[in-house]
């Protein structure tokens, strides 16, 4: 893990946010900052309200109630555009790709570059291959590669360059580790603090506690959807963190003069 300290500043912050359906409240009053140069861990058990809450985020689901602040500012995030102009990308766990297209065809995907009304696939070529440099992915063979014949790995690591090729400020990644391998699963988590590394803020949510604890700068648990504990991974363990995510509260906490949760 990176020694660098993440920035101090807020980049996103909720407050009090709240998420209804129905009769169902998925998330109650949430407080949550996340920072620039960080990877901000998020974990749950199943039905705990982590798809809501990155959904909420990405503008897919907005909040019934509570307010959202980006770099200090509060905001309305309506739609998933909304989100995408302020500098929020989401990978989500089926990655979104195109099996039929290559690398570079993914990556632009809906945002085509044209120059006389042609697309201008130099310009795309070249920013695309800075891109996958910047985070230094070297394992794809050529950028013009379908993408049905990347491995699982190099799939995800396409994803994540195509989230950050647009400005993007805080990348939002569901379940990023899930059916990888160790070597894989090993590419994936170093470019997760690469991205860190850069300045981009992460929001990684995971069920894998062995990934969180490899990556977490910080870690949010989210219990029956409210947030139980919001602290820096080492001041966590993962017994601790299995605790909250089960029954909301650790007697280990207590037992350790730990911070409560």
């Amino acid at each position: 893990m990176s020694t660098q300290t993440p920035g101090t500043g807020s980049l996103l912050r909720l407050e009090k946010v709240s998420k209804n359906f129905g009769p169902v409240q998925a998330l109650f009053e949430v407080d949550l900052e996340v920072r620039p140069g960080e990877v901000m861990a998020l974990i749950g058990d199943n039905g705990a309200g982590k798809s809501v809450m990155i959904k909420t985020i990405a503008g897919i689901h907005p909040p019934d109630g509570g307010h959202l602040y980006w770099e200090g500012s509060r905001v309305r995030i309506r739609t998933p555009r909304d989100a995408a102009q302020l500098g929020i990308e989401t990978v989500f766990q089926d990655l979104a790709l195109c099996n039929n297209l290559d690398i570079v065809q993914n990556m632009f995907l809906g945002r085509e570059r044209t120059h006389m009304w042609m697309l201008d696939e130099e310009s795309m070529e070249t920013a695309a291959a800075e891109t996958l440099a910047s985070l230094a992915v070297t394992t794809v063979r050529s950028i013009r590669q379908p993408v049905a014949s990347l491995s699982g790995g190099q799939r995800q690591s396409v994803a994540i360059a195509k989230a950050v090729l647009w400005n993007t400020k805080l990348v939002i990644m569901d379940e990023p580790t899930a059916a990888l391998g160790v070597a894989q699963t090993a590419m994936v988590l170093a470019l997760v603090r690469r991205l860190a590394d850069r300045g981009h803020a992460v929001l990684f949510v995971s069920h894998n506690m062995n990934d969180v604890f490899e990556v977490a700068d910080r870690i949010a648990v989210l219990f029956l959807g409210r947030l139980v504990a919001l602290r820096p991974a080492a001041e966590m363990d993962r017994q601790i963190a299995v605790d909250l995510m089960t029954t909301g509260a650790s007697s280990r906490d207590a037992a350790n003069g730990g911070a409560p949760a």
